[in-house]
């Protein structure tokens, strides 16, 4: 199913704040929250907002050589939850074609927010971990928790 990422914020647990990215399918009620790093959670937020910050970070990087080498991200996919961990697929076309890479749904919605590619939810994973929205949009945003500017 396609999903936005609709915010990332902080929890607030037992063991002190904890980034989460929150993830909005379409036409779906509920959310699929994924919790991740603070860096993570802070190069997702620049990526939404566009922000440059001068020199590249590793996920600007990260896209950087993607480009350079004549590829293209174009799209996410949170295909798996395996012992309570969420795994991601990035998808990339190259010169040689598809190509599809492992990688931690937080670096892959990093790279998505910087390119605007498209994010999916596969059914069974959206069912296993989806949420009540109410309980993440009392949730602080990851902007108001920590100081994005450079």
């Amino acid at each position: 199913m396609d999903a936005d990422i609709d915010a990332v914020r902080v929890a607030m647990t037992d063991d002190g704040p904890v980034p989460v990215i929150v993830l909005a399918p379409n036409d779906e009620e509920g959310v699929l929250p994924i919790f991740i790093g603070f860096e993570e959670a802070v190069s997702i937020a620049r990526g939404m907002e566009a922000e440059d910050i001068g020199r590249p970070m590793t996920h600007d990087l990260t896209l950087d050589l993607v480009e350079e080498l004549g590829g293209r991200v174009t799209r996410v996919v949170v295909s798996a939850l395996e012992d309570n961990t969420y795994i991601a697929d990035l998808h990339v076309d190259t010169p040689r074609g598809e190509a599809v890479v492992d990688a931690r749904p937080s670096d892959s919605l990093a790279l998505a927010a910087r390119t605007n590619a498209p994010v999916e939810v596969e059914d069974d994973v959206f069912e296993s971990g989806r949420r009540d929205r109410d309980e993440f949009d009392q949730l602080q945003d990851i902007k108001e928790v920590v100081d994005l500017e450079p």
